[in-house]
């Protein structure tokens, strides 16, 4: 009888294993919830860059990892035409996570810039990622030291409308320029830029990307520069934006550079739409920091970010409930 007995109870433990997920191999996120197999499918769209730039296989990258190790999600990339497009997409719900930097982020949500009109309240960020700094590229026959200096020259400024392009119109303000009128702009990609600073057919362009980045570097291998920022110039773009930070390029990043160029930078920030769940958010936010040192392996642009950063010079922008709750349990927040 108490053998009997024995075997009813053990069944009935098992089958309650069972219905907890305890023993099928499912899977139960860090945080204690429920398993994966009782969360309702997630799709992600994550839209990045151009398919030839390092942020299209930085998001690639990302999601491919969200669509391997968290069962419930299905997460796909695509190409996008940046930071600004993708802000778009977001806010219109076309898609669910993407990156831009932190100021056209601050834009979005405030309604200001390009944005006005049309803000985005709802937007929350995941993670801050690395700075992306200017990296202003002139011809070494153009003879320009400074940004003033590029008055009445033929200079890149990538597409109209673009992020860079308003980059371009803050920087050349605070310098003292008339833009677009006090230069002549060329709305080139930073690919056809390096090209045409290497036949000479324009003297300086504007390139925004994490360091090194291809542009200025077949542009610096066939005798052109990096221009320095003035901590003038970068001081002024401090007091009158809050997403502004320096950043020194180091001394041999691009060939033939010789010596440190100090520019500016802005944070890039992954972000995504306030009403995914703060379970998935959690999800989403765990798994990229975990796998964090991987995903460097095979991306430069996120070797050495850590969470500590992720939440440092992001414009004051809002993180994800669930974001937070990571942050808050490794004792970052």
């Amino acid at each position: 009888m108490k053998k009997t007995l024995s075997l009813v109870l053990a069944a009935a433990l098992a089958a309650l294993l069972t219905g907890c997920g305890g023993n099928d191999g499912g899977w139960v996120s860090a945080s204690g919830s429920a398993p994966a197999a009782q969360h309702e499918p997630v799709i992600i769209n994550f839209p990045t860059a151009g398919s030839g730039g390092a942020l299209y296989a930085v998001g690639a990258a990302v999601s491919n990892l969200w669509d391997t190790e968290i069962p419930y999600v299905s997460a796909s990339s695509q190409a996008s035409n940046g930071g600004i497009d993708n802000l778009a997409l977001v806010s219109e719900g076309e898609a669910q996570v993407s990156v831009a930097i932190s100021s056209n982020c601050w834009q979005c949500l405030n309604g200001a810039g390009g944005f006005e009109g049309y803000a985005y309240e709802d937007l929350k960020v995941i993670a801050g990622l690395y700075l992306n700094p200017n990296q202003v590229v002139v011809s070494e026959k153009s003879g320009v030291t400074e940004l003033a200096g590029l008055k009445g020259k033929r200079f890149a400024v990538a597409a109209a409308g673009s992020s860079v392009e308003g980059e371009c119109e803050i920087h050349f303000t605070a310098a003292g320029l008339r833009y677009p009128d006090d230069l002549r702009c060329e709305y080139i990609s930073f690919h056809d830029a390096a090209g045409l600073l290497q036949n000479g057919s324009i003297d300086g362009a504007w390139i925004m990307s994490g360091a090194p980045a291809a542009a200025v570097t077949q542009a610096c291998a066939s005798g052109c520069r990096l221009l320095n920022l003035s901590g003038e110039v970068i001081s002024d773009l401090q007091d009158q934006y809050p997403w502004y930070v320096p950043f020194t390029i180091p001394a041999g990043t691009y060939p033939n550079q010789e010596e440190d160029v100090e520019t500016s930078a802005i944070k890039m920030v992954m972000f995504c739409r306030g009403s995914l769940d703060t379970e998935t958010v959690y999800d989403l936010t765990r798994v990229f920091w975990e796998n964090i040192d991987t995903l460097g392996q095979s991306q430069p642009n996120l070797q050495g970010l850590t969470p500590q950063e992720a939440v440092k010079d992001i414009a004051g922008l809002p993180l994800h409930p669930g974001a937070e709750r990571y942050y808050q349990e490794i004792g970052v927040l």
